[in-house]
């Protein structure tokens, strides 16, 4: 068997993928930088075709999968389980935008697809999808209510960090990291007195009559 036969379908087409990426800085997410990448490689445009159907939105679907995977690797790797709650949440954020410094034009051109009516949905599910794998990989074990609210309010605070960082010129970033801080202490703040207004009422909500938290996230996520 060759090496090219042993791939998997996600290694080709991410090997595919590595190529067009060059070429993304000056032609965007394109036809013609698939066809630039496909000369790089000595293949057929019609190869990329066939790993990206759908061209851009399919390039940049298996882009943001990669860095999630990346992500939580590299959370994995920091150990990321023996820091406090607060600290992981801070370090997600910052590890997923870390790898994307090399690609920051390509970043900026995704986002502005994205933002496109017709790929609303998309972005809300790879939102979804990233923002579940931050808390799954930082620990998350909530069920139920918590379970939904967290990742709504880790999405507010990963889009808002991100659109920061795309117009960052800061030496390191340091002003996003600053800009992030901030919003981690909004949150914290906000949980404490959601914390304190339980204690006080003495009892939890009853969110009985709400219609699963896993299942809509899962229907969000799945493709």
């Amino acid at each position: 068997m060759s090496k090219k036969q042993a791939e998997t379908e996600k290694e080709w087409q991410t090997r595919l993928l590595d190529a067009v990426l060059p070429h993304v800085l000056f032609d965007g997410w394109s036809r013609k930088a698939m066809k630039a990448a496909a000369a790089d490689l000595g293949e057929d445009v019609s190869t990329l075709d066939l790993a990206f159907p759908d061209g851009a939105v399919d390039m940049i679907r298996l882009f943001i999968e990669n860095a999630d995977d990346a992500m939580e690797a590299e959370l994995q790797k920091r150990d990321v389980l023996s820091l406090k709650i607060r600290d992981r949440i801070t370090l997600a954020i910052k590890v997923r935008l870390e790898l994307y410094e090399p690609h920051k034009e390509a970043v900026r051109r995704a986002v502005n697809i994205l933002a496109l009516p017709q790929n609303a949905a998309l972005a809300l599910k790879l939102t979804a999808n990233t923002v579940s794998r931050m808390w799954w990989a930082t620990g998350d074990s909530s069920a139920d209510y918590n379970w939904y609210t967290k990742r709504l309010t880790l999405a507010g605070v990963y889009g808002a960090t991100l659109l920061y960082w795309l117009a960052d010129k800061s030496e390191g970033h340091h002003k996003t990291w600053e800009f992030l801080g901030r919003r981690i202490e909004n949150v914290m703040q906000i949980e404490t007195a959601k914390f304190k207004c339980r204690e006080r009422l003495k009892q939890k909500p009853d969110f009985s009559h709400m219609p699963s938290a896993k299942r809509f996230w899962r229907n969000l996520t799945e493709r």
